[in-house]
This record gives structure tokens, C-alpha cells and sequence, in this order.
């Protein structure tokens, strides 16, 4: 009896686009320690290695749905997105850089505003997203900054911005520039209004967007071993000619010298706001306050009559 056989049919050819391994997505590769990660076991960690604490990049919708109650909260300002006011060329349209980062990074601009309730106090984040032209800041992005202000003002709501940029976005020339001062004149009358401004600085945060309104906030909260700087190091090291510190610009480099207020990971940031907003936004110090503006406002109604 024999052992073998030859068969009579040949061995089928798998067709090129059904060739895949059936782990592939499923583990992922820390750029830091390089351990295998369970997709699964990242996504439960919100995005951090849980051998090493290194944090991957997120987008915007992800952070915000991390952030506010249950996941849930409304997307404002969506009509708001760029143009072309200089019909910039330069490898390509500018206008064609716009439609392709809307394609591939499923957003309309690069900040996503929303209005929710963190730990049941009502606020309105702005959470910036690489993926879409590098964060860049252009007029769009300093418009939806502005109106995200200027209505916690009327709606007498905490702001959170997630800020993840490369700068001020060049095709726009000085009209991206604008926007530093612009959202900055913005948070002076937020100020004012004595409601509390939370900034959020994640990798990486640089350029316009780093000399405005990211360095501006009541309380400024860093994840571990995020860039933040204005130019990058290897333009410094050009510039001053000389060698920088061993992690300069990284978050706990700027902890140490009084930059940042805190470095929170990310897996602890919710909980860490929730106890910020209720010691900024004391329910009986704001009704207090309100209770005054009425006051206040009925003697000037008085005054004039």
C-alpha cells in the first residue's frame, strides 16, 4: 500500500487581492519599546502602550468622545471651513490640498468644535487634528477658535482646547497669522468674564499655534513626552549654534522649567478636568456671580430710567 498519492487536481491559485494574513490589523507595533500590541488592548487603553506609556497619535473626534460625558456631545461650527483667498500653487492647488485632506482625513478642517457636559459641568472643546494638513492653523481654524469662545461667554461655559499642530498654515499667508491675535483678543474677554480656558497640549504642538492660544490657558496640561515648541530643535541647534538639552521641548522638559502646569497621561486626563472644573466652576461662586450681574444690571436700568 502506498503512503502517497499523487492527486489528479492541482493546488488552486489564491487570487493576488484575496492574499492576507489573517492576524494582519489585529497587532500593532510600538515605535517606542517596539512590543506587539493587541489592537483591542490599545484601543481600551486609549491609545497607550501599556508596556511603555508611549501615546499614539488620536483624532479629534476620538479625543472629544474621550472627554465628555458617556462619549456624547454636539458638533458645532461645521460649515466653517477654508478657502483659497490667494489662490495659493505651489506643487499643487492649494484648493486641491484642501479637498484631498478632507478625502483622506474624513474631516471638514482641522479643528473639530463641540459643546457637551464633562463631569456635568457644560463645555465647549476645540480638538485640533493632525491628519488634516498638519493641524495647520488657517482663517477657518481661528474662526471656529473665536466662536467656540465667544459663545462659552454667552453661555457662561468652560473652554478646552486639544491643540496638535504644525503652525500657522503658509498658504494663507498673513491671514493665518491673524488668527493669533485674533483668538488671543478673544480670550482677554474670557478672561474677563473670570470663566476658566483649559489647554491641552499633545504631540506635536509648534509654530502660531504654540505662540498663541495654546500657551494662554488658565491651566496648561501636557501628555507625556509631547513636542511643544514654537521653531523646531533642529532649526534652534542651527540658529544658536549650539547643542540643546537632552529632550528639549518635551513635556517634561517644559514641567520642569515652569512652562506646563502639569503632565497628565491620557488614560487620567478626563478625571484630572473633572476635578479642575470643580474647583474653576464652583456652582455657587457662578450663581453668586449671575445673582451680582442681575443686580448689577437692574440699578444701571434704574440709573437710566
Amino acid at each position: 500500500m502506498s503512503w502517497f498519492r499523487k492527486k489528479s487536481r492541482k493546488i488552486e491559485v489564491v487570487p493576488q487581492d484575496e492574499r492576507h494574513v489573517r492576524t494582519e490589523g489585529i497587532f500593532v507595533k510600538c515605535p517606542t519599546c517596539e512590543a506587539a500590541l493587541f489592537r483591542r488592548d490599545l484601543e481600551e487603553s486609549f491609545q497607550v502602550c501599556t508596556h511603555c506609556g508611549h501615546h499614539f497619535r488620536l483624532d479629534a473626534r476620538t479625543r472629544l468622545a474621550m472627554l465628555y460625558d458617556e462619549g456624547i456631545y454636539e458638533e458645532l461650527d461645521a460649515e466653517v471651513i477654508s478657502t483659497d483667498p490667494l489662490d495659493f500653487v505651489d506643487t499643487k492647488p492649494y484648493r486641491e490640498r484642501l479637498e484631498q485632506a478632507r478625502k483622506s482625513s474624513g474631516l471638514p478642517e482641522a479643528i473639530i468644535n463641540a459643546r457637551g457636559r464633562i463631569g456635568g459641568h457644560l463645555v465647549l472643546a476645540g480638538a485640533m487634528d493632525f491628519n488634516f494638513l498638519g493641524g495647520s492653523m488657517g482663517s477657518a481654524v481661528g474662526e471656529k477658535v473665536t466662536r467656540l469662545i465667544e459663545r462659552a461667554i454667552s453661555e457662561r461655559a468652560a473652554v478646552i482646547t486639544i491643540a496638535a499642530s504644525g503652525g500657522a498654515r503658509m498658504q494663507e499667508g498673513i491671514l493665518s497669522l491673524m488668527q493669533m491675535a485674533k483668538i488671543s483678543a478673544a480670550l482677554a474677554r474670557l478672561d474677563e468674564e473670570r470663566l476658566p480656558f483649559i489647554s491641552i497640549l499633545t504631540d506635536p504642538t509648534t509654530g502660531g499655534v504654540t505662540a498663541s492660544f495654546a500657551m494662554l490657558g488658565d491651566v496648561i496640561i501636557a501628555e507625556p513626552r509631547a513636542l511643544i515648541g514654537f521653531a523646531g530643535p533642529r532649526v534652534i541647534e542651527q540658529t544658536i549654534r549650539q547643542k540643546l538639552p537632552k529632550d528639549f521641548q518635551r513635556a517634561e522638559f517644559l514641567l520642569e522649567h515652569g512652562m506646563v502646569d502639569a503632565v497628565v497621561d491620557r488614560r487620567e486626563m478626563r478625571a484630572f478636568i473633572i476635578r479642575l472644573l470643580a474647583f474653576m466652576m464652583n456652582p455657587a461662586i457662578t450663581s453668586a456671580e449671575r445673582t451680582a450681574e442681575q443686580k448689577r444690571h437692574a440699578s444701571l436700568l434704574q440709573a437710566t430710567d
